[in-house]
This record gives structure tokens, sequence and C-alpha cells, in this order.
């Protein structure tokens, strides 16, 4: 299908939800959990989980870019059991298996100093699930979400991925899903972190980039020099410095993007985009308030969905 034909939105293909709901877990096994950093100077605090749904309710009921809920043991300070937590999934809708029975995620240990004990606190949920044993079990809830999925079509549209962090988790089963069933499109991920070190599932991606001619691959440092005339790079940065190569894609009437990482960073990404494109392959994008199109820099998070509002064409999926 060409580029060049009128502005497409998705059709986004139609999920299952709440199979499992937080009052009817189900039993999950570990298979699998190692570190997905990379070297011996990563910081060693991110891991790839593979676990087990076969024979319940969740085999097969998911799809590339949902997310799972995990239920922790134990309870809170106030005695309570503690709440369901929400993971993305790192798998494509086949599972790792290819039968949709071995899921996997992508969990990074969460801790921080009290601001008044200075006592250091562990996540609840992360640390819980970095924790865990292989022959372990778990207690698992889901599918959740509807809008941060593929499109039925996959061959109508272009895609780039944009992540920051443990955001790549469903870029990475996207990605897979889309290769194996024979995608031809334009396919871009961009991938951010505060040092090379810290890249997730970097060598796969390197390699997929490799044995894909439509699958391109950059990534941004933000602490790091990327390279001459570069310097430190956030993804708004990354999409700018290689808007010669993106132009043609970002200007094709079928292209999708997809966000997801921090909150926030989609603020530099919508100025990024407001910045370089215009009429309509920006209109294809962000709906903007006349009233602050001509101020592009003073844009605030606060404006985004009140007066720079993104199209049914971009999917955000972001977290505190």
């Amino acid at each position: 299908m060409s580029a060049s034909m009128s502005a497409i939105d998705p059709v986004l293909r139609e999920v299952r939800l709440h199979v499992a709901p937080p009052h009817e877990t189900v039993t999950a096994v570990i298979t699998k959990n190692e570190l997905c950093v990379r070297g011996p100077k990563s910081a060693k605090y991110v891991r790839h989980i593979e676990f087990d749904v076969s024979g319940t309710a969740l085999e097969g009921a998911f799809a590339a870019g949902q997310s799972f809920g995990v239920v922790p043991p134990g309870v809170d300070e106030m005695g309570r059991p503690h709440q369901v937590r929400l993971y993305s999934l790192a798998s494509p809708s086949a599972g790792e298996d290819g039968a949709g029975k071995i899921l996997s995620t992508t969990v990074k240990r969460t801790f921080f100093e009290h601001p008044e004990t200075g006592e250091l606190v562990l996540g609840i949920a992360s640390n819980y699930l970095c924790n865990l044993q292989v022959g372990d079990a778990m207690q698992v809830t889901g599918p959740n979400g509807k809008r941060f999925v593929l499109p039925v079509d996959i061959q109508a549209h272009d895609y780039l991925f944009i992540a920051t962090g443990t955001g790549v988790a469903p870029f990475r089963g996207m990605l897979l899903e889309l290769l194996a069933r024979g995608c031809e499109r334009q396919i871009t991920l961009i991938m951010g972190s505060p040092y090379t070190t810290d890249l997730l599932y970097h060598e796969e991606f390197e390699a997929l980039s490799k044995q894909h001619a439509n699958f391109r691959y950059l990534t941004a440092i933000s602490r790091e020099d990327n390279g001459p005339a570069l310097g430190k790079l956030y993804v708004q940065d990354r999409l700018r410095a290689s808007m010669e190569v993106l132009r043609g894609q970002l200007a094709s009437t079928s292209n999708l993007i997809y966000i997801c990482g921090i909150a926030g960073m989609e603020l530099g990404i919508f100025q990024a985009l407001a910045s370089e494109l215009r009429g309509p392959a920006l209109a294809g994008y962000l709906a903007i308030d006349p009233a602050v199109a001509g101020d592009v820099g003073a844009w605030s998070q606060r404006m985004i969905h009140r007066k720079v509002k993104p199209t049914r064409r971009v999917m955000l999926e972001v977290y505190a």
C-alpha cells in the first residue's frame, strides 16, 4: 500500500480484557529471570522475566502491547492485601513460545531513600518480581489495555516506536510480532536511556535491524556523547537529529507513532514534531490550538490533551 494515499487512521485489533480479574487471579510459574542490560558496568536493576500461564484462562488471551497485573503476597502497612500492579508485556501475542503460553515482561527494581528517615525503601511489586526464581509461582490478572495495540491490518501502516527505559517492553513484543508476520512497512524504534550500558535488549534489536531492511533502530543517550555534532540526546533530540532519514516516514499518511515511558516525555516529542513538520504532515499527529501554535517552546505538560491533542495515529502509554 502506497504511503502517498490519503490519511489512514488505524483500526486497532479487538482484544480480550479482564479474563482474570483481580478477585480471580490465576497462577503463573516463572520460567526465566535474567538481566537484560549490557556488560559488567551496567546497573543490575532491570530484568527480563518469563512466566508460564499454560492451562489457565490467560493462555492465548493477550495481544502485544497489553499489560498484565501482579498481586504481591502479604499485606500493606494498613494490614490490607496488596493491590494489583500492572506491567507491560514484552512478548508478542503468541508469547515467547509461539503458542501464547510463555509470556514475558521487563521489570526495573524500584527503590528510594525515605525523605524523613533516610532509610532505603524497596518497591513492593518490582522487587518481588525481580527476586522470583525459576519454578516460583505468582498470582496474575489481565489482560489490560485496548488502545496501545497493533492495527488489524499491519501492512496498512508504518510504525515509529519511541521508548525510554522499560517503556521499550511493549515495543519488543510488537516488533517481534510485526517481523514474524512478515510486515513489509517501515518500522523505526527510537530507544532512550541515560547510558549506553542501560540500553535494554540492545543486542537483540541490533541483530533484528541487520536481518530486516525495513527495521531501523536508533538510540538516544542522555548522559553520554552520541557522536560528532550530536552530544547528549534525549529521544526528542534524536527525533530532530535523525529527521533527514525519518522525514519520509513521518510524512507518510499511514504512519503511526507509539510512545511509551516516563510521563512527560511526550511533551518534548510533540514539540519536536511541531518544530519539524508542517501542514498535513503535522496535523496527522497533533491537533494544536491556534492560540499556542506560534510558540512551541512555551508548551507545558498541562497543555497535552487540552491545547495540544494527539490524533488517533498517536498512541501514548506513559507512567509516573
